[in-house]
C-alpha cells in the first residue's frame, strides 16, 4: 500500500488553498445529514432561482468539475498532464427529454472526439445512453414491451446518433466509453453497444461499452459477450467500474418486489469486480478502462499487468479516476509510468448538479472512502509544516 501513501505525489497540484477547501469539501461530505440536508436545499434553491450558482461553484462545482464549457476545462486539463495525468471531458447533463437536447448532446460527443484526436492529454470520448434518448424508450426496449410507430422512429434516430459518434470515432481513431445507466433500462444500451462493437472493433476496442459491478450478473454477462465476440472476431472495449446507482437500484427492487440485481454486500461487489478485471486480463482481445477508487485493486491490476507482460503505457490497459477524487491513486500510478484518466465533467452549473449530488451521496455511503481522503489531506497539510 505504500505506493498510494506518497501524498506528496498526489497533491503536488494543489496549492495549500486549495487543499483546505478539498478538506473542508469531504468533512462536510462525510456528514450523512448534512449531505441530505445541502441536497435537499441545493435543489430548493436552483429550482426556485435563488442566485446560488455563485456559491455552488465556488466549492463543490470547482472541486469536481472542470468548467462550464470544454474551454473551461483546458488550463486544468494541460496542468493534470504536466504530471502524466490524463483527462477525459464528459458532458455531465443529465435527465434530458427532448430532440433537441439529444442533438446538443451529439454536438457535445463530437466536439469532444475532436478535442481528443488533437490532444494527447485528452485519450478517449464519452457519452451517456440518455444523453442520446429518452431513459423511457430506453426502459420500454429492456422490458420488451412494444414500440408505438412514433416511438420506433425515435428509437431510429437515437440509434442513428450512436452510428455517428462511432463513425467518428473509428475515422478519429479515439476510443469512445459509453456510460452504463440502471439496471431497468441497461439491456436495451447493452444489445446496441454490442451491434456497434461488431461492426467498429474489428481491429481494436474503439467502441468501449461499461459494466457496473455491483451487479451480480454482470461477469456471466462479460463471459457471454466474450464468446459471441470471439465467434465474430471483434474486440471488446470495457470501462469497468463498481457503479453508482445503488440506492436506487435497491429500492426500486424492493418497491416493485423483485430480486435486486445488486450484489449483497461490499465485498461481493469487490470481489465481483476483481474477477471481471483478471477475466479481461486474461484474454488478449480485449481492452480495459478500469474505473476504480480502490487501492487493492489498482495493486492487483498491476499485479497482472507485470504476470501478463503488459507493459505500463499499453493503450489497452488504463486506469480511471473521477477529477477531485483519488489523487493518491491517479498521480502515484501516473508517476509510475501507467496510463491514467481523469473524469472531467463539465456543464451549465445547475445542469451538472444532479451528477454531483450523485458524487456526494455515493461517498458518504462507501464507507471509508471520505475519511480515506481527509487522512491523507491530513497528512500532506502536515507534511507541508514540517
Amino acid at each position: 500500500m505504500k505506493l498510494f501513501e506518497n501524498t506528496e505525489v498526489a497533491f503536488s497540484l494543489k496549492s495549500d488553498s486549495q487543499l483546505e477547501r478539498a478538506y473542508f469539501l469531504f468533512k462536510m461530505i462525510e456528514s450523512q445529514p448534512l449531505v441530505r440536508i445541502g441536497t435537499a436545499v441545493t435543489n430548493f434553491a436552483l429550482k426556485a432561482h435563488l442566485p446560488v450558482e455563485g456559491l455552488i461553484r465556488s466549492t463543490v462545482f470547482d472541486h469536481f468539475c472542470g468548467g462550464v464549457t470544454e474551454e473551461d476545462c483546458l488550463p486544468s486539463i494541460d496542468k493534470l498532464y504536466t504530471k502524466n495525468v490524463h483527462a477525459i471531458l464528459d458532458y455531465s447533463v443529465e435527465g434530458k427529454e427532448t430532440e433537441e437536447q439529444f442533438d446538443h448532446a451529439l454536438e457535445k460527443t463530437l466536439k469532444t472526439i475532436n478535442f481528443a484526436q488533437e490532444k494527447a492529454s485528452i485519450p478517449y470520448a464519452v457519452f451517456k445512453p440518455t444523453g442520446f434518448g429518452r431513459f423511457a424508450l430506453y426502459q420500454k426496449l429492456t422490458e420488451n414491451e412494444e414500440l408505438t410507430v412514433d416511438e420506433k422512429s425515435e428509437w431510429l434516430r437515437v440509434v442513428e446518433r450512436y452510428h455517428t459518434v462511432c463513425k467518428a470515432a473509428l475515422e478519429k481513431d479515439v476510443p469512445l466509453l459509453i456510460d452504463a445507466e440502471e439496471s431497468w433500462m441497461q439491456d436495451a444500451a447493452d444489445v446496441l453497444i454490442e451491434e456497434l462493437m461488431e461492426l467498429y472493433n474489428t481491429e481494436k476496442a474503439i467502441v468501449f461499452n461499461t459494466l457496473q459491478m455491483y451487479r451480480h450478473d454482470r461477469l456471466a454477462y462479460l463471459k457471454d459477450l466474450h464468446q459471441r465476440a470471439h465467434q465474430k472476431g471483434y474486440h471488446i472495449g470495457m470501462k469497468v467500474v463498481r457503479g453508482a446507482y445503488m440506492e436506487k437500484e435497491r429500492s426500486r427492487a424492493e418497491e416493485k418486489g423483485y430480486d435486486s440485481p445488486i450484489c449483497r454486500d461490499k465485498q461481493a461487489t469487490d470481489d465481483n469486480y476483481n474477477a471481471a478485471i483478471l477475466y479481461m486480463m486474461e484474454h488478449s482481445k480485449m481492452a480495459l478502462f478500469a474505473g476504480t477508487h480502490n487501492e487493492e485493486s489498482s495493486l492487483m491490476l498491476m499485479d497482472l499487468a507485470k504476470k501478463y507482460n503488459i507493459k505500463p503505457n499499453d493503450l489497452r490497459l488504463w486506469f480511471g479516476q473521477l477529477y477531485g477524487m483519488s489523487d493518491h491513486i491517479s498521480f502515484n500510478l501516473a508517476n509510475e509510468g501507467y496510463n491514467v484518466a481523469k473524469y472531467v465533467p463539465f456543464g451549465p452549473v445547475r445542469d451538472v448538479m444532479p451528477y454531483l449530488i450523485r458524487r456526494a451521496e455515493e461517498n458518504t455511503s462507501v464507507a471509508g472512502q471520505t475519511s480515506r481522503e481527509l487522512g491523507l489531506i491530513k497528512s500532506e497539510k502536515k507534511r507541508r509544516k514540517l
